[in-house]
């Protein structure tokens, strides 16, 4: 019980009991879609993922809350298959699954790896809408 109330304290401090108005699935990576949304000017998330990663399967959840609040209604998420999809993640300059990089437009504003703090996530992509 204890660590419930301390994950919920967590969750309420980072603002993460959001309305689900604006929840989005991401959508998986293609370089003309990707090139298009960058193109477009857009605040992207390119979440690199693998199915059997613990650490990406603690950010689905966070990433699934924050995608809900009204500051992040116009971010594109695409995914990533850390397995399936090695170009990418070599072009992306990845080094390993559960890396979170936040783009607006053709600019990279920043990344994460094995993050799964909320608070700290919330501000990772905070940097693609500003």
């Amino acid at each position: 019980m204890r660590h419930f109330r301390r994950l919920s304290a967590a969750f309420l401090a980072a603002g993460l009991c959001m309305s689900p108005a604006f929840a989005m699935a991401p959508t998986a990576f293609t370089q003309p879609a990707f090139a298009a949304t960058q193109k477009a000017g857009k605040p992207i998330l390119v979440e690199i993922t693998a199915s059997w990663c613990p650490t990406c399967a603690k950010q689905r959840p966070i990433l699934s809350e924050l995608f809900k609040a009204p500051q992040f209604k116009d971010l594109v998420v695409y995914s990533v298959d850390f397995d399936q999809q090695k170009d990418v993640v070599r072009d992306m300059g990845a080094k390993m699954q559960s890396t979170l990089i936040v783009y607006n437009g053709t600019t990279e504003k920043g990344r994460s790896t094995g993050d799964t703090n909320p608070a700290s996530i919330r501000a990772l992509l905070a940097k693609a809408t500003q």
